[in-house]
């Protein structure tokens, strides 16, 4: 496997090249910090380092590397990376080199379609699935440690009023510790068309409680919410994806504050009536407008960078001169498809 990443320069001479290399800035004495990342600014909120087709098609240990739907960032350090195929890669974080895969499953050894992730504290894996929908607990091996309880209304039907592979994408372990937050990836049966929830739920101990929950509206009707992550002020980052056959993926990165908003977990249809506070969100960047930095496509997109986001993971903060900035990872779900990638995209966020 190569990492291939391509990095176009933002001097106009050099802006029709195509593939070419930049070099940092010369060091004047030494000892010397190394140089800062080359800015390819898709907003004024939003740069792109760089991109990784690395692990695009491969396999490990048998296993098939692709149809990434989260990833997160393990206690040694190592990338975690779920697949919706019941696999859990760990991969260097540097490299992206696959270093293990743990198989998962249900109760009685079936499938899950695995999408959101989070690894607790206590090294703990907190997995979404979106069949029933469910969250599982695991251990690093792979074992069921416990299964947390889902409100009904939010249940596939008939037994609630989500729609199958419509219900947890995303996952993320608010500041604290204390609170989990999963996003619905499209709106309930009865809900405005747009309108998706987001639940919580309160640690007790070693257990996890139901707690409130908030609404959240995407652009337009065919975008859902396969990705948050908690800011440590209680704010969110907010993937919203969408597919337009023939046009291609529209994929946008917000920042989201549920910290105001109302609970709706006691209101059955969320139909845009007064008094219900949404949770306000803020345009970071369209992933379109990202530099392409020579990537390709293998099927029509806005633009030949995008593909089928999924995997949003903080990963630190920059130092020095883009001090505050966060180091913000995405990943791409090829579904296993020959015309998809996978593809890893470097982001830097200013929040």
């Amino acid at each position: 496997m190569q990492l291939r990443t391509v990095l176009a320069t933002t001097t106009a001479a050099l802006a029709a090249a195509a593939c070419l290399a930049v070099a940092g800035p010369a060091v004047a004495s030494a000892p010397a910090p190394d140089p800062a990342p080359v800015s390819h600014a898709c907003s004024p909120s939003v740069s792109l380092d760089r991109f990784s087709d690395a692990l695009d098609k491969t396999t490990y240990d048998g296993t098939f590397v692709g149809n990434l739907s989260a990833l997160a960032v393990d206690r040694d350090g190592s990338l975690a990376a779920l697949s919706d195929r019941s696999s859990l890669f760990s991969l260097d974080a540097g490299t992206l080199a696959p270093e293990s895969v743990v198989p998962l499953a249900d109760e009685n050894g079936a499938a899950l379609d695995s999408e959101g992730l989070v690894i607790d504290r206590d090294g703990t894996r907190l997995i979404t699935s979106e069949t029933e929908p469910s969250i599982r607990r695991y251990s690093k091996d792979g074992a069921i440690l416990g299964r947390l309880p889902v409100p009904a209304a939010l249940q596939v039907a008939p037994a609630g009023r989500a729609t199958a592979n419509q219900t947890f994408e995303g996952l993320t372990l608010m500041s604290g510790g204390r609170t989990l937050l999963a996003s619905m990836e499209y709106a309930l049966s009865g809900d405005t068309a747009g309108t998706v929830r987001f639940q919580t739920w309160q640690r007790h101990g070693k257990a996890w409680q139901p707690g409130a929950q908030y609404a959240y509206r995407t652009d337009a009707a065919f975008l859902g919410v396969p990705e948050v992550q908690a800011l440590p002020d209680g704010r969110l980052l907010v993937l919203e994806r969408g597919y337009t056959s023939g046009v291609g993926n529209t994929v946008r990165l917000y920042l989201a504050d549920p910290r105001h908003a109302t609970d709706t977990s006691g209101i059955e249809n969320l139909t845009g009536q007064s008094g219900v506070r949404l949770i306000r969100k803020t345009l970071l960047t369209d992933i379109a407008s990202c530099p392409t930095l020579g990537a390709t496509a293998k099927q029509p997109q806005p633009n030949p960078l995008l593909d089928n986001i999924e995997g949003m993971v903080i990963t630190g903060q920059e130092k020095g001169h883009e001090k505050g900035r966060l180091k913000v990872l995405l990943v791409s779900d090829d579904n296993q498809n020959a015309v998809q990638t996978t593809r890893f995209y470097y982001l830097r966020v200013r929040v």
